[in-house]
């Protein structure tokens, strides 16, 4: 059921916000996208500190993985579908398919974009610890879920729902953390919490996170026992080491993309959607656990000039 009240706040934020509304969706929508989070998680791992980013990989992951099986078995339809006289869809979900498209854009409870910002933010300021850290990672998350009430693609019920679920994966990563020593046994653990989606979910966002789940499965022993690269000091190497990281996704997700054949955006298949989690499993592996094998090449590269 959904609530009068609901409607009319998406209404009275949409029509008294103007052009502002857009461009907040837009910016918010991106930075919640795929690439946006990806950028996020590579930037913490490889200019902040590996362990860190290894956790909200898989806090991200999981909790997207709950996110996706919650959202199937509710089945609420986005606002500007049930809507569409009252309230407008200023963005897209996937950009590339029809907006009436429920496998590529979602449902609508909960917020994924919402979820995504509690657990990444503050996880990232529970790491550094700082006042500040909370006070950007509380702004950011109040944007982000700001936003998508604004963009028409989410009720406000949505976006609180999605604030409670990440503060909810957090808090289950943790007392996991404290609970079990074996680090392989709680990211398996994790991985089996979410594997029963695969029973009744037909949407994309699932299947990409439990993609990138079984990739976190193997990344991190496979890099702690091959490669057991360092954090740097070096600006300019964590700058190569992140530009490497995304270019790198970028070119193997083509590759992948070719490989597999062409999929349409339409196609719910069960066969469809375990290969797309194959291709985030092999993406996910080789620029996480793969490519940092060169960073000693990038550190080599920045004290050229200090031994001249």
């Amino acid at each position: 059921m959904i609530m009068e009240w609901e409607i009319r706040v998406i209404e009275w934020l949409q029509s008294n916000l103007g052009s502002f509304a857009s461009i907040l969706g837009k910016a918010m929508s991106f930075i919640g996208s795929e690439h946006g989070l990806l950028i996020i998680i590579l930037i913490a791992m490889f200019c902040y500190k590996k362990e860190t980013g290894n956790k909200m990989a898989l806090i991200l992951s999981t909790m997207l993985c709950w996110l996706g099986m919650i959202k199937g078995a509710v089945m609420r339809p986005r606002p500007y579908i049930e809507y569409p006289d009252r309230v407008k869809m200023l963005v897209k979900v996937e950009s590339g398919a029809a907006a009436d498209n429920v496998s590529a854009q979602g449902y609508s409870f909960p917020s994924m974009h919402s979820a995504s910002a509690a657990a990444m933010y503050f996880t990232l300021a529970n790491s550094i610890r700082k006042r500040w850290s909370y006070i950007f990672a509380s702004i950011l998350t109040f944007m982000m879920c700001t936003s998508r009430v604004i963009a028409g693609v989410h009720y406000p019920t949505d976006v609180l729902a999605g604030l409670a679920l990440g503060i909810f994966s957090m808090f289950i990563y943790d007392l996991l953390e404290r609970k079990i020593e074996k680090s392989w046994l709680r990211n398996l653990l994790l991985l089996c919490s979410a594997l029963p989606g695969i029973l009744f979910v037909r949407t994309q966002d699932y299947y990409t996170a439990l993609g990138i789940l079984i990739a976190m499965n193997l990344v991190i022993p496979f890099e702690e026992k091959y490669v057991r690269y360092e954090n740097s000091n070096s600006i300019i190497a964590k700058i190569l080491r992140v530009l490497g990281a995304f270019v790198t996704y970028l070119v193997v997700n083509s590759l992948l993309k070719a490989l597999f054949g062409k999929f349409s955006l339409n196609d719910t298949s069960l066969l469809f959607l375990l290969i797309r989690t194959l291709r985030y499993t092999i993406d996910i592996f080789i620029i996480l656990g793969v490519y940092p094998m060169i960073f000693p090449l990038y550190e080599k590269i920045v004290k050229k000039p200090d031994n001249k």
